[in-house]
């Protein structure tokens, strides 16, 4: 019999890949079994639903960090999104890993974000008698929330990579844990540039280690890239050296202190805190302003996060008007 053009490429991986690499044809599949495409590999099935996803599309109007900025040259989910899918897949194919895996898990990693960047998360964490993590409510997206409560059914490795982003997890893949690495490289490195845009942050306050991986954040990313690429050559861990982790942890805690919690973005904190705690009571209160399918789930409390996780910037701010701001009488 003829093989089909995935049965060929599933073929190639086992000839070009590294050993350590997770081949699309052994994938532990899914929850619910499917039929196989005759073009597209699982992961790169995978790959397509999420981008096809409405999660994935409102991605662009999120905020990364700063909130509801102005400039047309601020970082969003989505671009942030972007980026960490374009160093993951540089890293993974240098290392010869599934480039597509590594991009479906960057694609969908953040999917789960809710508006106003982690100073919505926060809010909804506090709301939430488990508290709110958005690594968890990413995987809830493309398991329980999307296609109108039918998920995407991806495979195990995808989902895993997309649970186990962030930093004090431990992914099964390996190229779940260059997405996990990538992430930080990305966000780390357009933060700074995004800060410095806003003049929240002046170059000449940064860390003098910083400059060690160049001048500019393209340089600093190429540096970073090659690290962990270099340092992660023919072995079983991946990562970046240990000296340039080091360093990436001093940033990290210089950007918390300098540009996360700036007076001026505390103010902005603030008012959305008591807009999402707001919206929260409300939704939970009155579950029939729910969309269907989340309006008959047992916890509604849940059923309210969901839907504020799944907000816009703006969508929020839309229904946080409608809901609580009179409206001009029409004569």
């Amino acid at each position: 019999m003829l093989m089909t053009i995935r049965e060929k490429y599933e073929q190639l991986e086992h000839q070009v890949l590294s050993s350590f690499a997770t081949k699309s044809g052994e994938t532990k599949g899914r929850k619910i079994p499917t039929e196989k495409c005759d073009v597209r590999t699982e992961f790169q099935k995978d790959r397509d639903r999420i981008t096809h996803s409405k999660a994935f599309r409102r991605l662009k109007h999120k905020t990364q960090v700063f909130i509801s900025p102005e400039g047309d040259h601020y970082r969003t989910r989505l671009t942030h999104t972007l980026e960490v899918a374009q160093i993951a897949r540089t890293i993974s194919r240098a290392l010869r890993l599934n480039e597509d895996l590594t991009e479906a898990i960057a694609l969908g990693h953040d999917l789960g974000h809710t508006p106003f960047g982690h100073t919505g998360e926060d809010a909804l964490d506090l709301l939430l008698p488990n508290g709110f993590r958005h690594n968890e409510q990413s995987a809830r997206v493309v398991e329980l929330l999307e296609s109108e409560g039918k998920g995407l059914n991806l495979t195990f490795e995808v989902l895993d990579g997309i649970l186990n982003h962030r930093t004090r997890n431990k992914p099964s893949t390996p190229e779940g844990r260059v997405v996990q690495v990538s992430d930080k490289i990305a966000y780390m490195n357009h933060d700074v540039d995004d800060a410095i845009r806003a003049k929240i942050l002046n170059p000449k306050d940064m860390p003098d280690t910083v400059f060690l991986f160049g001048k500019t954040p393209s340089e600093r990313i190429d540096f970073l890239v090659k690290d962990f690429i270099q340092n992660s050559l023919d072995k079983s861990e991946f990562g970046l050296s240990a000296n340039v982790a080091k360093i990436m942890s001093e940033l990290k805690a210089f950007l918390s202190k300098n540009v996360y919690a700036n007076q001026l973005h505390l103010k902005e904190r603030e008012k959305i805190s008591t807009m999402i705690e707001l919206l929260f009571d409300y939704y939970v209160e009155n579950t029939h302003q729910l969309p269907y399918e989340l309006q008959h789930r047992e916890d509604k409390k849940q059923a309210a996060a969901d839907y504020i996780a799944g907000m816009t910037d703006r969508f929020a701010m839309k229904c946080f008007t409608e809901t609580f701001m009179p409206a001009a009488w029409q004569v």
